[in-house]
């Protein structure tokens, strides 16, 4: 078969021919030829696999730039890089149906006779981050303030001081007002936050950048911030929030890693999960190179609730039952985070280890 006219080509390959002069213009898929009279490009047969490729991963959505990189690579390897694309995408659109689901849930309280009537309701907390048994240092930090609660969890040449800086980022939300539900938007405190993030990005940006690697430093970063009847919620990456209520405990967080979104897809149990040799890599987390946007929600408080923040120091290694006697069945939140960090260093204390508790407490107007 002699070469193709690009009308031709266009119909096999299921390609348009404005997206063939496209794709040429940029290096992703030049004509085999250009005829120098009349300037017609046209296409050999053995084009057709790569033209074929590209359409199928115009149609995923995928970046033209990143169907470029795909195309250079080796089946096995470009295979990989579509499943971590995808991954990206499923974990984007998690997190736009949390907002719409956030959305759907208090766009109606807006309206006073909806409102819920609560009462006056305090907290009280502890934090604590351990270096382990294994590591040289601790990248961890916990912090645990008036009104935010926060862990992060650096990674990479420079994962200490992006996790502190990720931290300190946050910490002028303490000196916010009394907040009340009823007195603050729910939007507007969701706004608040994701500032705070942005600033939280730009302070982990600087502390990365003048490293001999800036690629390979970087921090998830997952907290909360208590407005006196909710708890607003913003998590990057794979640290994790737990909430024991009535005796039971809920993991509120999703984890933005490649293994979770094989989990979702039904092609990893749980269990196979948990032993997974690329059970580390992450979606999401601030970095440079990295996907730092947040997942953001608001919890409503109430008394008796108990909230674990945790680096996967803890939960890689200690059963979610374990976790659960001790919220359980120790009261006091100081007490609790040191038997959890004892437990994480029991199991061999693999990586660093940091938790957070905090407690829902009902404030008693004195008689």
């Amino acid at each position: 078969m002699g070469l193709l006219t690009i009308g031709m080509f266009a119909k096999a390959s299921r390609l348009s021919p404005k997206a063939l002069r496209l794709y040429d213009e940029l290096g992703l898929l030049p004509p085999a030829r250009v005829d120098p009279v009349n300037g017609y490009r046209l296409y050999a047969p053995e084009q057709l696999d790569r033209a074929r490729l590209v359409a199928w991963l115009r149609r995923l959505g995928m970046p033209l730039a990143r169907i470029q990189h795909v195309c250079t690579l080796a089946p096995a390897a470009a295979g990989q890089e579509i499943r971590v694309f995808w991954a990206e995408v499923e974990a984007d659109t998690a997190a736009r149906r949390d907002l719409a689901s956030f959305l759907i849930d208090h766009l109606p309280r807006k309206d006073p006779a909806m409102s819920p009537t609560t009462e006056p309701l305090g907290i009280r907390y502890a934090a604590l981050s351990d270096r382990g048994r294994v590591r040289a240092s601790n990248q961890d930090t916990a912090y645990a303030g008036y009104r935010l609660f926060a862990v992060a969890d650096g990674y990479g040449s420079g994962g200490a001081p992006a996790s502190v800086a990720a931290v300190e980022a946050l910490k002028p939300l303490e000196a916010l007002k009394p907040l009340e539900a009823d007195d603050v938007p729910a939007g507007h405190l969701l706004d608040v936050l994701t500032d705070a993030v942005g600033k939280a990005e730009q302070a982990v940006y600087g502390v990365t950048g003048a490293g001999p690697s800036p690629d390979d430093a970087g921090t998830t970063l997952t907290a909360m911030l208590w407005t006196g009847s909710q708890l607003a919620l913003v998590h990057i990456g794979d640290s994790r929030v737990h909430l024991l209520r009535d005796g039971e405990l809920f993991q509120i967080t999703h984890d933005h890693t490649l293994v979770q979104s094989m989990v979702d897809e039904g092609r990893l149990t749980p269990e196979e999960a948990a032993s997974h040799p690329q059970r580390s890599l992450l979606l999401r987390a601030l970095g440079r190179g990295a996907d730092g946007s947040p997942d953001l929600r608001l919890h409503d408080a109430r008394p008796g609730d108990r909230y674990l923040l945790c680096s996967d120091g803890l939960s890689a290694v200690v059963t979610t039952d374990a976790i659960r006697r001790v919220l359980a069945g120790i009261t006091d939140p100081d007490r609790a985070v040191r038997q959890l960090i004892a437990l994480a260093n029991e199991s061999g204390g693999p990586d660093n280890v940091s938790c957070v508790v905090a407690d829902v407490l009902e404030i008693r107007p004195a008689p």
